[in-house]
């Protein structure tokens, strides 16, 4: 029973997250239209910490190993969607992972 409970928990603050990440997320279709000769060197600047935030905030109402599962669950998809962001916005080689780094937390 723990562990469904732990379960729900756990996939309700991950799609919380996800959604909030999502409404901060800038859109990459409008930034390429704005300026195409500039596609390939603009990127959005992501705000340092602020999925990092996100995901202890979902975390804060669980304790030991699982607070430390779900933290690093969030920060996971975190990594994900910024590798993603960087995909959709072609930033490639070392860029794309100072990028990843930057925007993750």
């Amino acid at each position: 029973m723990k562990r469904l409970v732990v379960a729900l928990v756990s996939a309700g603050s991950l799609l919380i997250s996800t959604a909030a990440l999502a409404q901060t997320t800038p859109a990459p279709a409008t930034a390429p239209a704005a300026a195409p000769a500039q596609q390939g060197t603009s990127t959005a600047a992501p705000v340092p910490g602020a999925k990092r935030a996100a995901c202890q905030s979902s975390a804060r109402a669980l304790k030991g190993q699982d607070r430390h599962d779900q933290m690093r669950l969030c920060m996971a998809q975190a990594h994900v969607d910024c590798l993603k962001q960087a995909i959709d916005q072609k930033i490639t080689g070392p860029q794309r992972k100072d990028f990843v780094k930057s925007c993750a937390g």
